[in-house]
Order: structure tokens, then sequence, then C-alpha cells
């Protein structure tokens, strides 16, 4: 019930009346008692991955269940007198399937590893009101009631309402997307005031940025609004990836057509050959063998693995190795402002002073930039008392993280110091014998400064304010009387720096007589001297990366907890358009209305949590794949629900990591570009290599079909598990390893009804399949008057020798020559040594083959030339110049 308390709008005696509380906090058997009630203050969701069950969900793809199938029928049919050859079939098939499962167990493990590590261990601490004296608690051992105090740097570790603050500034970014601290005061608000302006209220998760507040706590735990965001996230299953369901359904059409051609051969057999029934079964069961893609598993898992290692080397991790090809498709890329597509750091960008305007270049935290006038170097005279100013009134220290030097304070304080640090001006020798400080309700801040005989007030603060004390301004180094109308342009320049999303400071000064006066006295008859304007940039990267992301036809969406002005500002420097939308507009709108117009809305500012969802799930209703991006716990629910979800490793929120398909290690938007080429490469890969394999599991079939018809086994099944898992799996491996071609992110996304094998992957394996089993028929009965068993092995070197013909028709679709891979040359000739193994070592009474001579070697490969020279006339007139997906 308490959670549905509007806590904001409520004055503060009554919050601490209906909490049954005071300003001097709870006792401790009372709190003792409220933490029976309520149970501690945290948040215990979080799906804990076991390794058991990560092993387990390698072995429920529908392919493997049919190859577990095949393993066992021929392990049953060993027991057959004169079959034994059976139990190495059932052999070789699990030896694959395990060496699968503990591969692709291995690549997830170490991405769940590295999750973990990435996650912040320590447990925070709070200081309370217990018996009225401040105590330091467990953060998890606080409940509704207590009265918590908090300073600077304090991590808020529950929902509060303020009751007294001085010159509070909250780092609200995490919870609300807002980039700038919020000012924080216990002025009551009305009811319908959004998360994100509720100025009273302080959440959990959330950091003190400046000052000191006593607030007391009025939810803990799940009910905090973080741990409403967790129980959604709890409540959205975690759902199969698109490529898991695709793989599922190759599996079960592959698993079907095999029943229903096994089926079909075996009636035909039965009533058109003179063929026992004992034989027509195991001439199924060969063709059972031949028709199941048995590498497939192994090549698909070694391609998504090979794809999170290069991924990983671009920073992004991978959480689950099937999310990786599920980039391929996605069409839209929901995106998080701050830090995502900004730096986090607020940079000074424009100084305004003497009537001219001036461009700060450089970015972040870095000192390397200039001032230019007119897009040249701006003399320092022209500029030097503003950012003067502006470090005498700072309060930022240089101090060490990590075993770095960082600048430490406020980041508006940060980023004004770091200004006159890029023109080398510094305090000039002035030290500070007294400050009245920033607050909410005065919106300014002022120092006394001295040095020697000369002492100086310097004030910043928002323009309006600073304006009402001046009565001069500094015009070509001198000081002159500031009129109306001057105050009336500074403040029309004010509003112009507002419209490009720059937050707006004022500077000023005032030469004193004595080191210390009153406020009154240091705070008014003031020097205006100019305006600083600052932002949190875009990072150097973004608007290159989104435009590659526009030239790959997926749309990207800013949808950010910021203000409309600020989110449009850096949406057109990024290159993101098309109209913008607050999250208090879409409150009121039904699930049509949203779903018309996310399709022309690219731009979703001041947007809570239940919005972000209601947005991505009518970009779902759409037909949209999705990708979501973020770092904070509102981002959490939106993460796990997307197709694709993806947070933040540097500044992301231990929720939001566990949401996620993907972390970013490097916060940048620039690697998801990266990422959807990786996935998009990988995609054609498997694509590749599926028309690969099944191309000549066509052709096995019908071999076999065919010449059972006239009474013959013209391959054993044993040969056929060696060419699907060996010779042909060779080069399907390396296949799967191609890099990305050049045009990979220059076509549009591939629809998510399109699965692996599309129009021309069918025509593909139809034509090629065609030609090998008439070429591997006329090798087998022009070999049979020698001996079937010579027949055989002419058939089965046949096989491995018709690989070159698929393998350029699969490098004719892409453009590219068959010595393009280095690897595939290889892959290529220890398929033909693995073949001479079997041939002329002792293996060959494993495989019932016989030893081939001069003039055998002269067929096949005159069998090799046709081969070739047909596949060319194919591709010509049946394959070439359509238009085919190779996304």
């Amino acid at each position: 019930m308490q959670r549905r308390v509007p806590w904001h709008s409520v004055a503060r005696d009554e919050v601490l009346e209906r909490l049954g509380t005071g300003r001097n906090g709870l006792s401790s058997s009372k709190a003792k008692s409220r933490l029976e009630k309520f149970g501690p203050n945290k948040i215990a969701l979080e799906r804990k991955v076991s390794p058991l069950s990560i092993l387990v969900n390698q072995f429920k793809d529908f392919l493997i269940f049919i190859l577990i199938i095949a393993a066992v029928v021929s392990f049953a049919l060993g027991y057959l007198e004169g079959h034994e050859e059976y139990f190495f079939d059932a052999g070789l098939i699990l030896v694959i399937v395990v060496l699968n499962g503990l591969f692709g167990f291995f690549q997830n493990y170490k991405a769940e590893k590295s999750l973990e590590a990435l996650k912040k261990m320590a447990v925070p601490k709070a200081t309370v009101l217990r018996d009225g004296t401040p105590s330091e608690v467990d953060a998890t051992t606080i409940v509704p009631g207590d009265i918590i105090v908090l300073s600077e740097g304090d991590q808020v570790t529950a929902d509060c309402r303020i009751m007294r603050s001085k010159n509070l500034l909250l780092d609200e970014s995490l919870l609300t997307g807002e980039s700038v601290p919020s000012s924080k005061s216990p002025s009551s608000l009305s009811q319908d005031t959004s998360l994100a302006d509720r100025s009273n209220m302080l959440y959990k998760g959330t950091y003190v940025s400046r000052g000191n507040a006593r607030a007391v706590v009025v939810n803990t735990g799940l009910d905090t609004e973080v741990g409403l965001i967790a129980k959604a996230m709890h409540g959205a299953e975690e759902h199969p990836t698109l490529f898991q369901k695709e793989l599922d359904k190759l599996g079960k059409n592959i698993g079907t057509g095999l029943l229903a051609i096994i089926a079909f051969i075996a009636v035909v057999q039965f009533f058109l050959s003179s063929m026992d029934p004992i034989t027509i079964f195991l001439t199924a069961i060969a063709l059972a063998v031949a028709a199941i893609p048995e590498g497939l598993p192994a090549v698909v898992t070694l391609a998504l693995a090979l794809g999170t290692m290069r991924m990983a080397k671009k920073n992004s991790l991978v959480r689950r190795l099937s999310v990786v090809e599920d980039l391929s498709s996605v069409d839209v890329i929901c995106t998080d402002k701050t830090g995502t597509l900004t730096e986090n750091a607020l940079t000074v960008r424009r100084l305004y002073t003497d009537w001219k305007s001036f461009k700060v270049t450089g970015r972040g935290h870095s000192i390397e930039g200039e001032v230019l006038l007119d897009e040249e170097k701006a003399p320092e005279k022209a500029y030097k008392k503003l950012l003067w100013c502006g470090v005498l009134c700072n309060n930022v220290v240089m101090g060490r993280k990590e075993g770095k030097k960082e600048y430490m304070g406020d980041p508006t304080e940060v980023a004004i110091h770091i200004a006159a640090n890029k023109a080398g001006i510094d305090a000039g020798g002035y030290s500070r014998t007294e400050e009245f400080a920033f607050s909410s309700d005065r919106k300014r801040m002022t120092t006394l400064n001295s040095k020697g005989n000369e002492h100086f007030a310097c004030m910043k603060g928002a323009p309006e304010v600073v304006l009402e004390r001046c009565t001069h301004i500094l015009e070509g180094g001198k000081v002159r009387r500031l009129t109306a109308s001057k105050k009336k342009k500074i403040l029309n320049q004010n509003e112009e720096m507002g419209h490009n999303a720059l937050r707006v400071l004022a500077f000023s000064y005032k030469e004193l007589e004595k080191r210390k006066v009153p406020e009154e006295e240091a705070e008014n008859g003031h020097v205006f001297i100019g305006l600083q304007g600052m932002v949190d940039p875009p990072r150097t990267e973004v608007p290159d990366a989104i435009k590659a992301c526009q030239g790959a036809g997926i749309r990207v969406v800013m949808i950010t907890g910021d203000n409309i002005a600020t989110a449009k500002a850096i949406a057109k420097e990024v290159g993101i358009g098309n109209g913008a939308l607050e999250g208090r507009q879409i409150e009121g709108m039904s699930e049509h209305e949203l779903r018309m117009k996310v399709e022309k809305i690219d731009i979703f500012a001041r947007v809570a949590p239940l919005e972000k969802q209601r947005i991505l799930k009518a970009m779902q209703a759409n037909g949209h794949n999705v990708a979501m991006t973020g770092d904070g716990v509102n981002d959490a629910p939106a993460l796990r629900n997307s197709h694709v979800g993806i947070s933040m490793g540097i500044r992301g929120t231990d929720i939001a990591k566990q949401a996620s398909d993907m972390v970013l290690l490097d916060d940048n938007f620039a690697s998801i570009a990266k990422a959807v080429k990786e996935g998009r490469t990988i995609f054609s890969n498997i694509r590749n290599f599926v028309t690969y394999l099944l191309m000549a599991n066509f052709s096995e079939v019908f071999v076999v079909f065919f010449a059972s018809l006239a009474g013959f086994v013209p391959i054993r099944a044993t040969q056929l598990l060696w060419i699907n898992l060996l010779t042909d799996g060779a080069p399907a491996l390396v296949l799967g390893s191609d890099p990305s071609r050049k045009h990979v992110m220059k076509k549009k996304p591939r629809p998510s009804s399109e699965g692996i094998i599309n129009t021309w992957v069918m025509k593909a394996i139809v034509a090629i399949g065609v030609l090998d089993t008439v070429l591997l028929l006329a090798l087998f009965f022009y070999s049979l008057p020698m001996g079937e068993d010579y027949a055989r092995t002419m058939v089965f070197t046949g096989f491995v020798f018709s690989e070159a013909t698929r393998l350029i028709v699969i490098r004719m679709k892409d453009k590219l020559s068959i010595f393009s891979n280095k690897w595939l040359l290889v892959a290529i000739l220890a398929s033909f040594l693995l073949q001479l193994l079997v041939l002329y070592t002792p293996l060959s009474a494993y495989f019932g083959t016989v030893p081939l001579g001069v003039g055998d070697w002269q067929v096949l490969l005159g069998f090799l030339a046709a081969s070739i020279i047909s596949v060319f006339g194919i591709y010509h007139f049946f394959l070439r110049d359509k238009e085919h997906p190779d996304v």
C-alpha cells in the first residue's frame, strides 16, 4: 500500500505521521519489528544461472535430438549379426554431440563469468537516526520510517522524502537518464509531477553530488522504484532468441522431411524392388544418416563462438551465443542518450562575453582544446576574465581514482574548470576567504577571494538571477553601466544558447575593500562578465556509427529521461531526426495511437520506465525486431523484453547487465554498429555452410535411393557419416569463419520471417544436388563391374571431390574467389588427406574401402572436371543474377 502513496505531494509533517515516526527517527526496537514486517532492504529476484542449466541447454536443439535418436538406432543395429559397424556409427555421432555441447557450454559459461566480474560486490552502508543518535548500519536493515542522514558522495539506499536539505544536488542519471545533477528541496509538489521532476524525493541507487540532507524512508526493497523495475524484469521470462527459433524450425523441417523421404523410399523399394525387408530397413537407416547434417550443430556453435570472440575484441560481451546472429535481423535500435550517444561528461562549448560568441574545442575531461573566435584562435584577453571568474567560483579539486589523476567535484564545475585549463588560466594566486554556497532557492554561488590588497567577489548562477545583482557590464576591457536593453540582449543570447541544448551559467565579479563582507554586500552591485554554455557532447564516433546503421536499413531511436530540448539538440548532432515526443504525452495514448506514433517519432524525452516498455511493445507489435540499449535500472525491463538487450559495462547497473543479452564494455554506441556488422557476417556464413552441407545431403539421399531401386547400396552408412562429419565438416567450419564482406552493411535487415533457407538456397540445393546425383550414379554404375566395394569406394571419393563444385557456387554467389580465404584451401587439402587416410591405412577395414590406382584417380579427375564445367553452366542459366538476400 505504501508504494501507492504519492509521497511527493504530501506535506512533511503528514509524511512523518503516516509512517509513524518523528524527526529523531525510530527506536532500535521499533526498527527491528519493522524489519521483520517489511523484510530486508534488498532486491533478491536475480536469477542465478547454474553451470548445470547452461550445460543442459546445449542439448535442447531439435537437430541434437535427431542425432541422439540416430545414435541410439545405430547402436541397436550393431547387435544384428554382421552389422557391427553400426557401433562405430553410433560412437561417432555421440562424440560429435558431446563435443558440440561442451563447446557451447564453455562459451556461455565464460560469458556469465565475465559478467559476474563486472558486478560491484560491496554492500553499501547508510547513516540513520536510531534512538535519536546517528548510527551507521548495513543498508539492508533500513526500514520505512527511518530518518536517513546524507552528505556529499553518499549513495541513497532507499526511497525517501526529504525533510530538510542544504545545497542538495542528486545524480539521478541511472534512474532518470538526466545527465545534469538534479536540485533537491523539501517543498511539496503536485500529485501529477513526473518521476524525473520530483525534486523532494530521493530514490534508491542515486548519489549525492553536493550538499547534505535528512530524509525519511518511505519505501524499501522491492517497493522502491528500483525494486518495482526489478520485479517487472523478473516477470519477463527469458525468451528464446530469434535465431534459436530459426534453428529449431530448421531442425524440425529436416526431421519431418527426413521421415517423409525415408517412408516414401521404403514404400517404393518394398513394391518396386526385390530387396527383403531387413535390407530395406538398413537402407532406410543409411538414408537417415545421409539426410542428417551431423556437422551442422558443431559448425553453428563454432561460427557463433568465433563471432563472440571477435566481438569481445571490439568491446562487446555476448552472454548468449545465439544473440550474435539475432543482431543481423534487428531493424530498430532504441538507445539511451547519456553515456551511450554522449561522453557522459559535461563540456563547455560556448563562451559569451563582450558581445562576442566564442567556441571552445576539446571533449570530456581532456584539457586539450582552445578558444576560437570566427574559427580562429582568440586572443586570451578577450575571454580571460570570464574563465578566471569560473576558476575562483569553483570547488573542483584534483584527486586520484584507480591510480589516475581525476577532477573531483560537481560535473558542471568540472566542465568550467577544464575550460579554463584549456586556455591556461588559473586562480592567479588568489585564495578563497569565504563562500556563499549554491542552493536550489538561491540559484547562485559566490566566493570571496584575496591576493595581497586585492579583494574580489566572484559569482556564478542562473543568468536571470546573476543579472538581477549586476549594475554594470565589462565591455572592451572597461566597466560600463548595464542598461535594461543590454540585459534583454544578454537574456536573448541565453535563450538562444538554451535552444541549442546548452546549460548556461552567468558570471560576474565585484571589487571589495576588505577580505570578508556580509552576503548581501558581496552579492550586489556586480559587474557582468559573460555566459558559459555547456553540454554533454556526443561521442566523436557516434555520428558515423548511426550513419552506418541507417545505411544498413536500421532505424536509430533515442529514448531518454533527459529534457526534450537537450534530446533534440543531441539527436540533431548525431543524425537522429523525425520529430520528438515527451513521456507525459504517451501516458494518455491508446495502444493503437502509440503504435502509429512510434513509426514517425525518433526522439522520446522525459520517458519513465513503464513508458519505455510501452514504446518497445508498440514497435514489436508493428513487426519490428528491436535492440534496446541502456545502463540504468530504468532500462532493465525493456532490456529483458527486447529482441536484443544491450547494457553498459562501465556505468551500467547490475540489474541492467543481468537483464541484457550483450554488454558493451566501453559504453559506446559505435560498438553496436560493429556488433550488427558481425551478426550479419555470422548469419551470411551460417547460410553459406548450411547451403554447402544440405547440397551434399541432397545428393547423398538420392544417390542411395536411385541405386537401391536397382538393388544396390552405393555407399555405406559409415562412409556417409565420415563425409558429413569430417571431409565436409572442415570446409564448412572455414565457411563459418569467413570475414565480413564489403557490402554487408549496405543491405536492409533480413526480415524475421525469412529463414536460413530462402528461395535461392532451395534452388541451389536442388540444382547442385541433382547434378551431383547424376554424376555420382554414373560413376557408380561405371565402376560396378569391378565389384561393389570398388564402386562404393569410387562414389565415396567422388563425394569428397564434389566439395569443389559446391564451394564454387557459394563463392560465385558472394562474388568471391575460392582463394579469398586461405584457410578454405587448407580445409580442402585436409579433406583430401583424410580421404587418403581412409583409403590407404588400416582404417579402410572399418569403412569397407579398397585402394585406388592411378587409372582410378584419372577417372575421378574427369568426374571433377565434368562437375566443375556443369556447375558454371547451371549457375549461369539457373542461379545467376537472381536477387537473394545474403545478409
